[in-house]
């Protein structure tokens, strides 16, 4: 007989598109750390045989013949039996590419549940591989030979069903599904009074985003009934960062969670469910009419397989209870969500660390911090016992077999796997930059370089005006200075995959290192940096986050990480020193706006959804400390600089998506990159301006 508490387990894994057998093994390690715990249920993410992330790999046959090869090898081992597990496939259904979830119980496949709302908005595009599936509909599928060589069985359910147990009703619903406006949960828990949903998601990190999801997940169980979700973390290959947090709620609470950022390969989380409180939460008269009223029904499939523990087995043990969730602050999210991305990178892409082009300039700093922000996770790890961090991180340094090294600050991890160099010009370069850029390198441990270019950018010029008959000055045209300075910044490039490519064999080593580059969104939106120079690299942290919120990092990071050097980078003017120091360059003053009215208006265009004339019209409302005429002059000078430096979009280095306006052309952000002039809304801006100041004299205007 069974009883009323159940065990349900959760999982995070770090999978990787199209790492099958590595993908395969973590998802054993959670199976068998959800038996240990004694579940009966364990949810593993979204595609979690494929890795989410395989973008046109999924229009391949290859991917579908592996993914049932993988569920073959599940099915075969007997180590897996007495546990509901839930595992994520891309399947061929009639011709149809489908996005599923495989429920295996001791060796026989159950039901087959695919997703039944896509996500194809910003950085996801699944309808370009996936169909989605109609609500409440099923259907028989054909299973693959191989596998009908183990169930013994031709067909098997594919469709939105749910299943009942002898002591519990399970329902499904698939990340996208959860932050519709129509939940699948709600019918779920309504209708058929599931007691547990399960939702298996590839939900990316972004800042300020969690305590969102968390909210749908209580609201989904507020009014009786438990939910278990899970999500993958690392980086899966691509910009994208998963940041976990499976969790596991009831009747309005969490009952547990796992960590947000982690180095981990595969963690599990248990919750002890009381189904008496689940289901006593749904008693009312107002809901049972609501019930009775429905006509539609779910398909159940019924499973002879017992999920509560038997009666008396659980005298002592008690049901969970709700936590309290710990938010991160958006400083901390930036310091461990770009962190947990570059070393997932680092170490799956057999390269040797990092190279940065440090300036003084905060950007580079943000960037040089969060690596050494990286390297505190690593020691972190390792001082928890992390075996595979201290196999990974022996690897990326070169240790030879049997290598007992350890390291125990995250200094000693920085000097072996981060490489900095401040490339000075000795008439643009002052020594505070100098100064700074040396002072954080020895704060954090990195190898730093300090060199100056005058003699490579004096053999370009030379070379050009022997050709040309031109002589290029600071001081001439303004196609002579822009040249110049362009020509320094695309040479400090090349000098950066130089350095990058060698210092390993300067250090009697074998390997290469990666370049970093530190563009944030709020210049890469505007286009104020040179196409191909420095801010061209392999990887960059910090592209897709704001320059406010890069100061607000490095201010917290002076505290949290001991760096009292960091105050000089918040106390300096942001300047790229490509011109001579007596002109005093501000990149402020040369974009003819701050970086806090960039962020505003990267909002309001990607976020808003607004062109010049609705953003003229917004600011009009918000923006009181200036004129009309100053706001449209602003409004008509960003979208200028927009629309001419759309190209360089296309160009920008890969960097992890962080930030809601990233303005990465490559698939978040997708525009035309040769734009006109926006005239007729440049028009009606200057026509309203007009009319509001006919208005204020007084005086007529037509309106036409």
């Amino acid at each position: 007989m069974t009883g009323h508490l159940a065990v349900v387990a959760t999982s995070q894994l770090n999978q990787w598109a199209l790492d099958y057998i590595g993908n395969l093994e973590r998802i054993k390690d959670a199976i068998h750390q959800a038996r240990a715990k004694g579940a009966s249920i364990l949810l593993t993410p979204e595609l979690s045989i494929s890795g989410y992330g395989l973008l046109d790999h999924f229009l391949e046959l290859d991917t579908v013949m592996h993914c049932w090869e993988i569920v073959a090898e599940i099915l075969r081992d007997k180590d897996l039996y007495g546990i509901v597990i839930d595992v994520g496939l891309p399947v061929i259904h009639r011709g149809v590419l489908l996005n599923c979830r495989c429920i295996i119980v001791d060796g026989d496949i159950k039901l087959i549940r695919p997703k039944m709302t896509l996500a194809s908005e910003g950085q996801f595009r699944e309808n370009r591989y996936f169909a989605a599936w109609p609500r409440r509909h099923t259907e028989e599928f054909t299973v693959p030979e191989e596998i009908f060589d183990i169930i013994g069985k031709r067909n098997v359910c594919i469709g939105d069903a749910i299943m009942i147990f002898n002591d519990m009703i399970l329902g499904w619903e698939s990340c996208e599904e959860l932050f519709q406006e129509r939940v699948p949960h709600s019918d779920l828990y309504l209708i058929e009074s599931v007691d547990l949903v399960l939702n298996s998601s590839g939900s990316h990190w972004e800042i300020r985003k969690l305590d969102r999801r968390i909210d749908l997940i209580r609201s989904a169980t507020v009014r009786g009934g438990a939910y278990a979700y899970s999500n993958q973390i690392g980086c899966d290959g691509d910009r994208l960062l998963y940041d976990g947090c499976g969790m596991i709620a009831m009747n309005g609470g969490v009952l547990g969670i796992l960590p947000q950022f982690e180095l981990g390969e595969a963690s599990v989380i248990t919750a002890t469910i009381d189904l008496n409180k689940v289901r006593a939460a749904r008693i009312s008269p107002t809901r049972g009419f609501q019930v009775m009223a429905e006509e539609e029904r779910y398909m159940r499939i019924n499973v002879d397989f017992s999920l509560a523990l038997p009666s008396g087995s659980h005298s002592r043990l008690r049901p969970s209870e709700p936590i309290k969730v710990h938010y991160h602050t958006p400083q901390e999210e930036i310091a461990l969500g770009p962190a947990v991305w570059l070393y997932d990178y680092l170490r799956r892409s057999r390269q040797s660390g990092f190279f940065l082009p440090l300036s003084g300039g905060i950007d580079s700093c943000s960037t040089a911090v969060i690596c050494f922000s990286m390297a505190r996770l690593v020691v972190e790890a390792i001082k928890k016992g992390n075996r595979r961090v201290i196999s990974d991180l022996r690897g990326i340094c070169g240790e030879p077999e049997g290598s007992k090294w350890i390291p125990t600050t995250p200094q000693e991890v920085c000097s072996r796997i981060f490489v900095t160099a401040y490339m000075g010009m000795e008439k643009q370069s002052s020594q505070e930059t100098r100064h700074r850029a040396a002072t954080l390198a020895h704060a954090i441990g990195s190898l730093h370089q300090d060199f100056d270019m005058d003699r490579v950018v004096d053999a370009a010029t030379e070379t050009f005006t022997k050709t040309t008959g031109l002589k290029l000055e600071f001081s001439g045209a303004t196609a002579s200075n822009l040249a110049l300075q362009n020509l320094q910044a695309r040479l400090r490039m090349v000098h950066a995959y130089l350095y990058a490519s060698t210092m390993r064999t300067v250090q009697g080593k074998e390997g290469s290192l990666l370049v970093l580059t530190s563009s944030n969104v709020d210049e890469c939106l505007r286009g104020y940096y040179t196409k191909y120079d420095a801010s061209s690299g392999d990887l960059n942290p910090i592209g897709a986050i704001s320059k406010t919120d890069l100061r607000g990092f490095i201010g917290w990071a002076e505290y949290a990480f001991e760096l009292p050097c960091l105050r000089g980078f918040l106390d300096a003017v942001p300047t790229a020193e490509l011109t001579p120091l007596e002109s005093k360059q501000t990149d402020e003053e040369e974009m003819k706006m701050t970086y806090a009215e960039l962020s505003v208006f990267g909002r309001l265009r990607k976020v808003d959804r607004q062109g010049p004339y609705s953003m003229f019209q917004t600011l009009l409302h918000t923006w009181n400390h200036l004129t009309p005429s100053e706001i449209a002059v602003k409004v008509q000078r960003f979208f200028y600089y927009f629309g001419i430096n759309r190209h360089k979009m296309t160009t920008l280095t890969p960097a992890v998506h962080c930030e809601v306006y990233n303005p990465d052309d490559n698939r978040y952000d997708m525009r035309p990159f040769l734009l006109p002039q926006f005239k007729l809304a440049y028009r009606k801006i200057d026509r309203e301006i007009e009319m509001m100041k006919a208005m204020e004299e007084g005086r007529e205007v037509n309106s036409d």
